[in-house]
């Protein structure tokens, strides 16, 4: 997404650290999808990042803490190797040196022994943080705050969300394109359904988008999980499910990592697995099945971005990654056939050509 020169969060993040605007230092923006960001130097000779959320995103996941500074720092001594805080008027991360996991490598490439390690360490000590461990200030609606262990609750919430918010309010631009894909109203109702079976398991503190680029390996090789704006309290296992569905590791690997999870979290609460192999499965295609409205939306956006004129050499690409989406999410969607790379482009294709108003329209 292009930044404008004279980007107003920049001169912010200059006049906060007492730089000058055009200071070569200050490094950015930075890659991400909801954040404008810029890494600024320290007087101590580190880097903070500084950000604020991009103007007229749609948001595909439910927010829970106040403050994702905030709940870093009731984190600090209890999750070994998350961003530090600092307090320069207003709160900010320390920048982690360093790059991401998947920096330079496949994106399903499996894991060191060091950095399964490590991850097992993080599942132990996000799941011995219980429904009264985390002090951040919370957000969320009472409606959408469960009873401890009511992991049934806890993903009906979360499918309602993706019903409620993502297809009826913000994807009524989209209706008829995820239609022609085969996603019609009631899509969800099949999974509303199996999430009557979970085993009940008590909360517990989640990440909730630990995927590579969340993950920061420093120079001493160490892995840090940066990127909190998703944490919230509930289902432990729900942070297996989302890690494994954006991870897409390589053959064996997922089951490698599943044992590390169940082993972390088996060492400290025990009652946490409880049902897991059987309901793994369960939030695994909530996930597929979020994915193909995420990819879908964002496909649309991505190639009206050029206006008045589509991006139309984002097609193929786009089209790809959808139907790869809508593969993966066939069987819980309870789609009879998935659509062909042909029908996928001529999908996207007709609705450009019949979206009201262009790209203004499209995204509001």
């Amino acid at each position: 997404m292009a930044v404008p020169l004279e980007s107003e969060v920049k001169r912010r993040a200059a006049d906060t650290f007492g730089r000058p605007f055009d200071d070569p230092a200050i490094e950015g923006p930075l890659r991400g999808n909801h954040h404008e960001a810029y890494a600024v130097p320290l007087p101590d000779g580190g880097r903070a990042k500084y950000r604020e959320p991009r103007a007229g995103l749609l948001w595909f996941d439910r927010r829970c803490f106040a403050s994702e500074e905030e709940l870093l720092l009731d984190l600090r001594g209890r999750v070994t190797r998350v961003p530090e805080v600092v307090d320069r008027g207003v709160l900010v991360q320390r920048f982690i040196e360093g790059r991401t996991l998947g920096a330079g490598v496949l994106p399903s490439k499996a894991l060191s022994p060091k950095h399964r390690s490590q991850l097992g360490e993080l599942f132990g000590e996000l799941t011995s943080l219980g429904i009264d461990d985390v002090g951040a200030r919370r957000v969320c609606d009472d409606v959408d705050r469960p009873g401890d262990g009511d992991s049934h609750g806890f993903l009906t919430r979360l499918i309602n969300f993706t019903e409620q918010r993502v297809y009826r309010e913000h994807g009524v631009a989209y209706h008829g394109l995820l239609a022609e894909l085969g996603v019609r109203d009631g899509a969800l109702d099949h999974l509303k359904d199996r999430a009557e079976t979970l085993t009940p398991r008590p909360f517990s503190l989640i990440h909730g988008d630990l995927h590579r680029r969340n993950f920061i390996v420093d120079r001493k090789g160490d892995l840090w999980a940066i990127d909190w704006e998703l944490a919230m309290i509930g289902d432990p296992l729900y942070d297996l499910a989302t890690h494994l569905h954006l991870m897409r590791y390589p053959g064996k690997e997922a089951e490698w990592v599943s044992g590390l999870w169940r082993q972390a979290v088996e060492s400290r609460r025990p009652e946490c697995i409880k049902g897991w192999e059987a309901d793994l499965n369960v939030l695994r295609d909530y996930k597929r099945v979020q994915s193909v409205y995420t990819d879908v939306i964002r496909a649309a956006l991505a190639l009206s971005q050029r206006h008045p004129e589509p991006n139309l050499g984002l097609l193929p690409l786009i089209a790809g990654r959808v139907r790869q989406a809508l593969t993966a999410a066939r069987h819980p969607l309870g789609l009879r056939a998935v659509s062909t790379f042909p029908e996928v482009m001529s999908a996207y294709a007709r609705w450009l050509r019949t979206r009201p108003g262009g790209f203004d329209s499209a995204a509001g």
